[in-house]
């Protein structure tokens, strides 16, 4: 059973739990009440470690506890719209009998879209409105100050506060005022969504997972050892620094022969400990002086996400520059793994439009995917094949003949000329059609 801590003032933490548990019964959802929203830091680093997930009543605490170092896949906060400001001018102007003219609002700078959005629209209905932007780190003094202040001045005649603490504060000195919170309907699905995502991660982190170790040329390697028994104590080297990743993955290993090596483990030991992996294969190439490559396959069974890491460590023969490939369960490949230049693409498509076409130009999914990713990735309006072969570790002449063949069945154009430095044809700029 998970454990959810939800934070926030104590009216709001209750209701979230109440709704809550109607939607899931499965998990455990455990109050964590604060005066002051600056507490929440020290409540999220103090009980993190009895509490599996973090779920906010709003976006000032959970921007507050993004701010420390606890994983931003742990936190989730309930997110209200505009609904939740005409909630409350319906609700007080039917209490005071006549409709709010003069009003004083805050709201925090972000999401302040669709706040902002909900304002515009009551700003054309009431005589004066006053709005307060602010950020997370504001002093809740300044906000009270901000609406008492048009109150004793007489320029208000009701204010709207998304802190509890300041509506209760501008109550007792006399102040109308109506502490802004999401709706029920805002709430429950906040809730329903991150609760299924809480059970999708548990899924996924428990899939089976394939890491397919390498040395390259292997062969070449053994040929080159003078002394026999040089070659086997090197050997006993690798399955030391390999021991050592099995027992912080959990995994177990399996020496397959002539330089490679499988471990198996669980998706979510393996995906938490990538760094540590490089860190082995690292070490590994220099003990060895050859290079060592990493094929990493998820999948819900042994035989799939060892067939994921057989597939995934032949794509980084092929490339140089690429040490670790991943290949998940859905066809999502992921090369450069952990680096900078890390690029995701699929090599499955469903678009029976596009997959007509790539078999009409001769081109393979994964060609035009991996394109397509890079596109998207380096923001590119345009591109030459040029850029191409350099970034996707290929030859020129192949990058050309791949994009003419696009640009014949439709899925990329001709979109100008880069005139070069040097005398020579100018060199033709495309854009891939979507």
């Amino acid at each position: 059973m998970y454990k959810i801590g939800v934070v926030g003032p104590v009216k709001s933490v209750e209701r979230i739990i109440e709704l809550a548990y109607e939607i899931e019964q499965d998990m455990e959802f455990i109050p964590y009440i604060y005066s002051f929203a600056t507490e929440t830091k020290n409540i999220v680093e103090t009980h993190n470690q009895d509490v599996d997930f973090w779920l906010f009543s709003g976006y000032i605490p959970y921007k507050i506890a993004s701010q420390t170092k606890i994983s931003q896949d742990k936190l989730a906060h309930i997110i209200f719209s505009e609904s939740a400001v005409y909630k409350g001018f319906l609700e007080q102007s039917y209490k005071m009998k006549k409709f709010i003219e003069s009003v004083s609002i805050d709201f925090i700078s972000s999401p302040a879209q669709m706040v902002s959005e909900g304002l515009t629209e009551i700003e054309k209905n009431v005589k004066k409105m006053y709005v307060k932007e602010f950020d997370a780190a504001i002093d809740p003094k300044e906000l009270f100050d901000f609406h008492y202040e048009l109150w004793q001045e007489g320029k208000i005649d009701f204010a709207f506060t998304c802190y509890p603490s300041v509506d209760e504060e501008l109550k007792k000195m006399g102040v109308p005022s109506y502490w802004v919170s999401p709706t029920k309907t805002e709430i429950y699905h906040t809730v329903q969504l991150f609760t299924e995502k809480i059970k999708t991660s548990y899924y996924k982190e428990t899939q089976i997972g394939a890491v397919m170790l390498e040395i390259k040329d292997f062969d070449s390697l053994k040929e080159r050892m003078k002394q026999g028994y040089r070659i086997q104590y090197l050997e006993l080297r690798v399955k030391e620094n390999l021991l050592q990743l099995c027992e912080q993955i959990d995994g177990s290993l399996i020496e397959e022969g002539n330089g490679r090596y499988t471990i198996f483990s669980t998706r979510g030991a393996i995906e938490g400990q990538i760094h540590f992996i490089k860190e082995k294969m690292y070490q590994l190439s220099i003990e060895m002086e050859a290079k060592v490559t990493a094929g990493i396959g998820f999948a819900q069974t042994v035989f799939n996400a060892e067939l994921n890491a057989h597939r995934a460590l032949r794509q980084t023969k092929g490339n140089e520059s690429i040490d670790i490939v991943m290949i998940q369960d859905d066809g999502t490949i992921i090369e450069s793994v952990g680096n900078s230049e890390e690029l995701t693409y699929s090599y499955r498509a469903d678009d029976p439009n596009i997959l007509e076409k790539l078999k009409k130009g001769n081109v393979s999914i994964k060609a035009y995917t991996r394109i397509q990713a890079l596109v998207q990735k380096m923001s590119w309006k345009h591109f030459t094949t040029k850029d191409l072969a350099s970034q996707l570790q290929m030859s020129e002449r192949n990058a050309q003949r791949i994009v003419a063949d696009l640009c014949s069945v439709g899925l990329a154009e001709i979109c100008g000329e880069e005139l070069q430095h040097t005398r020579g044809r100018p060199i033709k700029m495309y854009q891939l059609v979507m």
